[in-house]
């Protein structure tokens, strides 16, 4: 589990460790992470998921102590923003949009290349080895103003979902990736409340925020359900963003 040691991903922590899961959380916030770990009964790894010696070393753990993983949820992500022109006629910031990328998209590959690559040689539960669920967002349809470098690394991961199905279903692992609309994540919990009141406003029904649970609820459904495979799904009340 990537970026499990909050928000939607530490939500998905808690459902797969309720249904008896042995759960590794794999981020960068070693506080968080290992009071989650500590919460679940399961381990925390620091894990910079664009360093790929890091990522192949942390799943080797992880596989000492477990076993061969079934289930990979990817959640790590930053979200920036910064528009094309910026103030004083000025270009977008190339390393701003260049590390979006690197973490958002190159990032959650690395981490399914290398998982898939150990899962591949595991004996099929079944008819299926494992599956991988990875988060993109609404954005990467209805990217925002100033949300190029954002939209580009989730369009990313909306992209290769069927490929990268493609090429796992001789191995019996199946790729899913989620498409968030707007939830209730530690970044919005520091927005004003009348800021969050107006976006959950947005939402046609239920015209809220959406609760970490019920991604975690997504997960499950997907885990659960082996014609799941090779899509995205969007997971947002009906909810199509506005430019602005």
């Amino acid at each position: 589990m990537t970026g499990g040691a909050s928000g939607l991903g530490a939500a998905t922590t808690e459902m797969l460790a309720e249904a008896g899961a042995s759960v590794t959380i794999f981020d960068m916030n070693e506080e968080a992470g290992k009071a989650q770990a500590k919460k679940i009964n399961g381990t925390f790894i620091t894990v910079n998921v664009t360093n790929e010696d890091n990522v192949r070393e942390a799943i080797a753990a992880a596989e000492a102590q477990y076993g061969i993983a079934r289930i990979l949820v990817n959640c790590a992500g930053i979200a920036t923003g910064a528009k094309t022109v910026g103030k004083g006629n000025t270009p977008h910031p190339l390393g701003q949009f260049r590390k979006t990328i690197e973490i958002n998209l190159i990032g959650t590959f690395t981490v399914i290349a290398h998982f898939a690559a150990r899962l591949s040689t595991a004996e099929p539960i079944g008819e299926e080895r494992g599956v991988i669920i990875n988060t993109a967002s609404v954005a990467a349809f209805e990217g925002q103003m100033g949300q190029a470098a954002y939209s580009a690394s989730k369009g990313g991961v909306v992209g290769m979902t069927l490929p990268i199905a493609r090429d796992l279903a001789q191995y019996g692992i199946r790729v899913v990736a989620i498409a968030p609309g707007i939830f209730y994540t530690p970044m919005m919990a520091g927005m004003p409340q009348n800021v969050q009141d107006a976006l959950g406003k947005q939402v046609p029904f239920p015209s809220r925020l959406g609760q970490p649970s019920e991604y975690a609820l997504m997960v499950q459904s997907i885990i659960a359900n082996p014609m799941l495979n090779g899509e995205v799904i969007r997971l947002d009340g009906a909810i199509r963003m506005p430019p602005r």
